[in-house]
């Protein structure tokens, strides 16, 4: 395939960036997504120009890294997918293809498609874990009789994997899906119940200072994760946040 790639460029967090127009061809069906981005900066290597920066790790769709907004969309036209599962047959041999960084106030682009997603991470510092005892008398997980619908809704909620498509496809730049998730894992298991008042108002207090937007529930979030994480999950943390707001 030949395609025209329109590519956000930006040289770091202080400069002004700007889209570029790149042509490549040679283009098979079967590439991934960022085997493509590799093709164009090879290609920009051998003419002696910068490659286009992106983040990427595990190319298996479990990391979260390789957050892009392509043609509009987070991870690109595809659902069910991250940006590196994402397959070049999901485009048409002559398409002109738009590449950005993932939108948000608390994701500041860092150079061109990389963006800090640290917020992320201090989200997950102020509660996202649990105290356990690991000094040789660690309970055995199987221990506690655990409702298979409350581990099914658990692991779904866990299955998150923090790349911020929520955020980027919200148009409030809400972080309401990603922090519901991570507060319901816990909530719906015994072990996440004896921090859970400290863990929901941590946690939606340090998204807040983090400049995230508010939920609108127009559900975006939801139709783009590549997870799948439901809405119900908002209303879960709603709840939980309210009953914590009573005891504190």
């Amino acid at each position: 395939m030949e395609l025209t790639l329109k590519i956000w460029r930006q040289k770091n967090a202080k400069e002004t960036g700007k889209i570029v127009d790149y042509a490549i061809d040679n283009i098979e069906p079967d590439m991934s997504f960022l085997e493509m981005l590799d093709v164009l900066n090879e290609q920009l290597i051998n003419q002696g120009e910068d490659p286009v920066a992106f983040d990427h790790d595990c190319r298996e769709g479990i990391c979260g890294m390789c957050s892009l907004f392509i043609n509009g969309e987070a991870h690109g036209p595809d659902r069910g997918v991250t940006t590196c599962q994402l397959h070049m047959r999901m485009f048409k041999d002559g398409d002109t293809i738009f590449i950005e960084p993932f939108r948000a106030k608390a994701f500041p682009v860092i150079k061109d498609l990389v963006v800090d997603r640290s917020s992320f991470d201090r989200i997950q510092h102020a509660g996202g874990f649990i105290s356990v005892n690991t000094s040789g008398n660690t309970q055995d997980a199987n221990a506690i009789p655990i409702q298979k619908h409350d581990a099914d809704m658990a692991f779904d909620a866990a299955t998150c994997i923090g790349c911020g498509a929520c955020v980027a496809s919200c148009k409030n730049s809400s972080a309401m899906l990603f922090v519901s998730a991570k507060v319901s894992q816990f909530a719906l298991l015994p072990q996440g119940k004896i921090e859970a008042v400290d863990r929901v108002l941590n946690m939606v207090h340090q998204m807040d200072h983090e400049g995230f937007g508010n939920c609108t529930n127009t559900g975006a979030c939801e139709v783009e994760c590549p997870k799948g994480i439901s809405l119900e999950n908002i209303a879960r943390m709603n709840r939980e946040y309210l009953k914590a707001s009573f005891v504190k």
